[in-house]
């Protein structure tokens, strides 16, 4: 490109607004369409629109990869922990209902708590993926 400073400048303005549409659909995820797997989409594909104008080694000092294997790791390991943490209260995997006294309020934190793992699962893979192809030299 010859003048890659508007695509940075745009890119620059752009970033935060879709880190801030990614926890909107994270969070709103319960009363309408969306959730974690939405969020960690859009919020992957931020980090990988920063890789693609700024470069890759930027990106990986924004985020490492040593960061974002630990977090695919704590976003199974959310996942799963919502799920014995009902069991161990009495009720099945992911019965929501077990890990408070009101019903509704153990189903809300649950999804919530469940979808923040997915979120951080999806994103951290996706970024992860990225890191691996964007890695590759040709020929290879």
């Amino acid at each position: 490109m010859k003048h890659p400073s508007i695509l940075r400048v745009v890119s620059k303005l752009l970033i935060p607004y879709i880190l801030l549409f990614a926890f909107y659909v994270q969070f709103h995820g319960d009363y309408g369409p969306g959730g974690g797997f939405q969020a960690g989409v859009i919020f992957a594909a931020a980090l990988i629109l920063y890789a693609l104008v700024f470069g890759l080694e930027p990106a990986l000092r924004v985020a490492p990869l040593a960061v974002i294997e630990k977090l695919a790791a704590l976003g199974l390991l959310i996942y799963a922990g919502v799920g014995i943490v009902a069991m161990l209260k009495g009720g099945n995997f992911l019965d929501y209902s077990a890990l408070e006294q009101h019903e509704t309020q153990g189903q809300h934190h649950g999804i919530m708590i469940v979808e923040a793992g997915v979120g951080i699962t999806v994103a951290s893979v996706l970024i992860a993926i990225f890191y691996s192809f964007a890695g590759r030299r040709r020929g290879r």
